[in-house]
Formats: C-alpha cells, sequence, structure tokens
C-alpha cells in the first residue's frame, strides 16, 4: 500500500549543509518518490500548528525558537511502508543512541537539534501535509 509522509529536514540539516546528503537516502530507497519539496523559514502560527500538542511543555518553548531560526526544507514523501521507513530512517530522537547508518546516528548531536522530522503515523502524516503542503492534501 502505498502511503504519504511528510519530512522537515530541520534548520541544523540546512545550516549544516547536510540537506543533499538526506534527500539522497530517501531518493535511494526503491519505491520512494519525493512529490513536494519546498525551502521556507517556519512563522509562529504554523510552528503552533504543528506542535500545538506539546504546548506547555518544558521543551516546546526551545524547540519552538530553534524551528524558526533558519530555513527548513519540508517534503512530501511517497511510497510503500514510507511512514515506518523513514522513521527508521531518520533514528531515534536522541542522536548518541541512534545506530550508525540513520540520518542521526550519523548526523546528530543533541536531541533538540536532530536535523529531521517524519511523520510518526497516517493520521500524523494527513494532519502534517495539511499544514505544509495544504494543496496536496
Amino acid at each position: 500500500m502505498t502511503q504519504r509522509t511528510l519530512v522537515l529536514l530541520k534548520p541544523d540539516a540546512v545550516r549544516r549543509g547536510l540537506t543533499g546528503e538526506i534527500i539522497s537516502r530517501i531518493e535511494r530507497k526503491a519505491g520512494w518518490r519525493i512529490t513536494a519539496l519546498e525551502l521556507r523559514t517556519l512563522d509562529t502560527d504554523t510552528l503552533e500548528q504543528h506542535y500545538g500538542e506539546h504546548k506547555g511543555k518544558p521543551f516546546y518553548e526551545p524547540l519552538v525558537e530553534f524551528m524558526a531560526s533558519g530555513p527548513l526544507v519540508a517534503l512530501i514523501v511517497e511510497g510503500e511502508r514510507v511512514v515506518e521507513g523513514l522513521r527508521a530512517l531518520a533514528g531515534p530522537t536522541d542522536p548518541i543512541v541512534a545506530p550508525p547508518g540513520t540520518v542521526r546516528g550519523d548526523y546528530g548531536v543533541v536531541v533538540r537539534e536532530n536535523l529531521i522530522h517524519a511523520s510518526d503515523s497516517d493520521e500524523s502524516a494527513a494532519r502534517e501535509i495539511k499544514i505544509f503542503f495544504p494543496a496536496h492534501a
């Protein structure tokens, strides 16, 4: 079954010049296609929609500040088992415990600045695509 998911290459990935490497990893997966891609700097409204469920938690404000700190690359990726596959490709949130071969394991440094976001379910993907790419929802 073909799925769609949202991927964000966060401001640290853009600053460090890793977007091409990460996109290449996505493109090399057989059957996965990038169907939308945009470089943008997020505004507060978009960040509040995306991270709304975390509002009030101790990491919320620093996370929003980091995500607004510079441009990021937003993508829609389609393919077989792409939701779970991209989560595996990204690796665990903590780059210290992320295994080699994952984006975070190979390039991550700290938990908050962990290079990549990938939707965690079909429902999250649909909600997030609507926020970032309303014309593709």
